[in-house]
């Protein structure tokens, strides 16, 4: 064997490290890019709500401020809460806005690197994702809060004047909007626990008691301490885990989820 054929292996590898390097490179310059595309686009959509600040606060209170006696009002106990409270919210309802813009940048990250059935599967799970927790926002904002605030501002001494300071307020409405979106999730978890092999439909169905117990706990921990709104999150969430179950059971066949779970060939994208 000659010379030139001992050294021709040796020569290959730098070549393959270097096209592995490059590859590696050209991920991270394309998920900088689409990172910067995402930062993009919740600035350009802050920049534009900038100067309907004030309007989106006055919008967000008015649930409270509805529910306030005759003459009541917000107050602002930091020096800086006039415009840092309007301000967090407004990179709040920017990032909301931007969200499917972002997952769209995210999908096109992954997508090319998943399999043709993942694919099928990530976009309208991604899209159901988005749908789901909007509608937790609107829930939140349309039914939970009137009835909430009612209850609060009708169970006050008549010595007490309510009046909430608006950085409070903001913060409250935050974590109860984050609580009722993520809860609104459920289907889809349900959804991917059948579909990854998990647990079965049936098995799931069975351990509904055990559901409602934890939605109820869930429900107590998220929302302020009373039976309303407890009662107002652990309600949905139950009704949504059947709405999963229902799904898994019409479009998550039993042979399907049997597949998944032997091992296979993978099938090129």
């Amino acid at each position: 064997m000659s010379q030139s054929q001992h050294l021709k292996p040796v020569q290959d590898a730098p070549a393959k490290e270097d096209a592995g390097e490059q590859s590696f490179v050209s991920h991270l310059v394309e998920l900088r890019t689409r990172m910067l595309r995402a930062f993009a686009c919740i600035f350009v959509v802050l920049f534009a709500l900038m100067p309907f600040s004030n309007d989106l606060y006055g919008w967000l209170a008015a649930p409270l401020m509805a529910q306030m006696p005759g003459g009541g009002h917000m107050i602002a106990t930091q020096v800086g809460s006039p415009f840092f409270a309007p301000f967090k919210l407004t990179a709040f309802v920017a990032l909301f806005i931007a969200v499917p813009y972002v997952f769209y940048q995210a999908w096109a990250f992954v997508a090319p690197g998943l399999y043709l059935h993942e694919r099928r599967l990530a976009l309208p799970l991604m899209l159901s994702s988005t749908l789901l927790f909007y509608c937790g926002i609107a829930f939140a904002y349309f039914v939970v809060f009137p009835l909430v605030f009612a209850f609060f501002t009708a169970t006050a001494p008549e010595s007490v004047t309510v009046m909430t300071d608006i950085s409070h307020y903001l913060d409250f409405v935050l974590k109860m909007f984050l609580a009722f979106g993520i809860a609104f999730e459920v289907p889809v978890a349900t959804f991917l626990v059948v579909r990854a092999g998990i647990a079965s439909a049936a098995e799931l169905g069975e351990k509904r008691p055990y559901i409602i117990v934890g939605a109820f706990v869930v429900g107590a921990i998220l929302t302020p301490p009373d039976v309303v709104s407890q009662c107002l999150l652990s309600i949905p969430i139950w009704v949504l885990y059947e709405l999963g179950l229902w799904f898994s059971r019409r479009f998550v066949p039993p042979e399907e989820v049997a597949d998944e779970n032997l091992p296979s060939t993978a099938e090129n994208p």
